[in-house]
C-alpha cells in the first residue's frame, strides 16, 4: 500500500487483528454484489469505501422515485438511470480507486456460470425466490462463498453459505427449491428503510471478514482476523419492531439437491 492508502484504510489498520496483510487481501479482492436496491446498495457502499479492489454489481432495473426511500446509493438526480450506473458514481465519490464493473442485466445462468468462478464472495441481494436459488447452485457449484440476506415488513435475515466448509449448508438446505414461499416482495408489502440497510451492511460485513482472510487456511500464517467467525452455519434474525435478534444454528441436508451427499457424490451440484 502507498501512503494515501495507508491513510485511507488507517481505521482498520488500527485494530489489533486487522494487519496490513488483511487490507492487502481486500484490495487484491473481486465481489460480485446482485441487486443494486435495499440490500446491494448500502452493501456497494461498505465494500467500495472498505477498498474491495474489483466489484461486479448486476441489476436489469433503472432507479425510480419509490427506490430513494432505502436505496441509499442512488440520488433524486439519477433517477431513469441504470441502478448499477448510478452505483458506480456513487462508489468513485467515495473510493475511486476500486475497479467497478456495472452489468445492466439480469443475473442469469450464463452469466453467472461464466462470472463466479473468477471471483471470491457472492453478496445475493436480490428479492426473488428463483434468483435466490440460482445463485446459490452455481455459487455452490464455483466454490465461493456466498452472503445472502432479505428484508421484508419489519423482519430481516442473513446467513453464509460457505462450499469450502464441510460443515456449512447452502441456501436450498434452508428453504428448499421445490417448495417456494407465496410471492412477497417488499413492492407489495413495504420494508421498514433501516431494516434493509442494517441487512445489507451486514452482508458487507461478513463479505469484508471473508475476503480478508476469516476461515481461508491461506491466511492462518498472517494471523488475518485470527478468532473471528463467520455466519456459515447460522441464520441470524432481525425483529425490526423491538430490535430482538434470534439466531438458529442450521445444518447441511444430507438430501439437498445441490449440496447432499448424493449430488456431491455425481460430481455435479
Amino acid at each position: 500500500m502507498d501512503d494515501a492508502q495507508e491513510l485511507r484504510y488507517s481505521r482498520h489498520l488500527l485494530l489489533d487483528d486487522w494487519p496490513e496483510a488483511a487490507q492487502e487481501r481486500l484490495l487484491a479482492a473481486h465481489a460480485v454484489v446482485i441487486g443494486a436496491g435495499g440490500l446491494g446498495a448500502p452493501a456497494l457502499l461498505y465494500l467500495a469505501s472498505a477498498g474491495v479492489g474489483r466489484i461486479t454489481v448486476i441489476d436489469p432495473d433503472t432507479v425510480e422515485l419509490s427506490n430513494l426511500q432505502r436505496q441509499i446509493a442512488h440520488s433524486t438526480e439519477r433517477i431513469g438511470q441504470p441502478k448499477v450506473d448510478s452505483a458506480r458514481t456513487a462508489m468513485a465519490e467515495i473510493n475511486p480507486e476500486v475497479q467497478v464493473q456495472a452489468l445492466a442485466q439480469a443475473a442469469d445462468e450464463a452469466l453467472l456460470t461464466e462470472l463466479l468462478p473468477q471471483v471470491d464472495v457472492v453478496l445475493d441481494c436480490t428479492d426473488t425466490f428463483a434468483t435466490r436459488q440460482l445463485v446459490n447452485r452455481l455459487a455452490w457449484r464455483a466454490g465461493v462463498p456466498l452472503v445472502s440476506a432479505s428484508a421484508l415488513r419489519w423482519d430481516g435475515q442473513i446467513s453464509v453459505f460457505d462450499p469450502r466448509r464441510a460443515d456449512s449448508p447452502c441456501y436450498a438446505c434452508l428453504f428448499p427449491p421445490d417448495a417456494p414461499p407465496e410471492e412477497t416482495r417488499c413492492a407489495l408489502l413495504g420494508v421498514f428503510a433501516p431494516v434493509v440497510g442494517l441487512m445489507g451492511v451486514m452482508q458487507a460485513g461478513e463479505a469484508l471478514k471473508l475476503l480478508a482472510g476469516q476461515g481461508d487456511a491461506r491466511a492462518a500464517d498472517t494471523g488475518t482476523l485470527a478468532g473471528h467467525t463467520s455466519l456459515a452455519g447460522q441464520l441470524l434474525m432481525l425483529d425490526g419492531r423491538d430490535w430482538s435478534w434470534t439466531r438458529l444454528r442450521v445444518k447441511r441436508d444430507p438430501a439437498c439437491p445441490v449440496c447432499g451427499a448424493a449430488t456431491c457424490a455425481k460430481g455435479s451440484p
